[in-house]
């Protein structure tokens, strides 16, 4: 059987943003792009991710209009990546230990070279994949891993909450 590599299911030349951008620009691309994710580019290497969620926490966490923030306040840095030759079910892994949709798809000398999600393996399946039943598995088992609920850790309970106190309903 055929092993299919990252770069024969990724988008090719993502659009992406600098670190210098106002969040307000990374999000009206997102939205005319229709995409949930912008990759972070210096000089063609990929320093981050900045996410259509992250976008939304950055606004409601603070008062400043996403015209005064920049990408650079937002994005995550440290990113998990797929390189262009790994097998979907390295990529695929990565997704699953790393609980994310997308991955920055990196060539052997850094270049960012495309995006990988989720999405774009589930969708070509069946129509370009259909023998491959145990790729299809492995997406649901990704989808599955990602989908978890973290529970939060327990909080000690506070100097009000004290035995007999009247309980509290939302």
């Amino acid at each position: 059987m055929r092993t299919m590599r990252v770069k024969e299911l990724m988008t090719r030349d993502p659009k992406t943003c600098s670190p210098e951008t106002p969040l307000s620009t990374a999000a009206r691309t997102m939205a005319a792009e229709n995409c949930g994710v912008l990759p972070v580019v210096v000089e063609e290497r990929c320093v981050g991710i900045v996410t259509d969620r992250d976008v939304c926490l950055a606004i409601g966490n603070d008062d400043a209009p996403p015209s005064a923030r920049l990408v650079a306040d937002t994005m995550t840095r440290g990113i998990h990546f797929a390189r262009v030759d790994d097998p979907i079910g390295r990529a695929l892994q990565l997704m699953r230990r790393w609980r994310v949709r997308r991955l920055p798809v990196l060539a052997a000398d850094g270049r960012l070279e495309g995006i990988l999600s989720l999405g774009d393996v589930a969708l070509r399946i069946g129509a370009d994949f259909p023998a491959l039943p145990t790729l299809a598995e492995d997406v649901a088992r990704t989808l599955q891993a990602i989908s978890e609920r973290q529970r939060p850790a327990p909080r000690a309970p506070s100097r009000r909450s004290r035995i007999g106190a009247a309980p509290l309903y939302f």
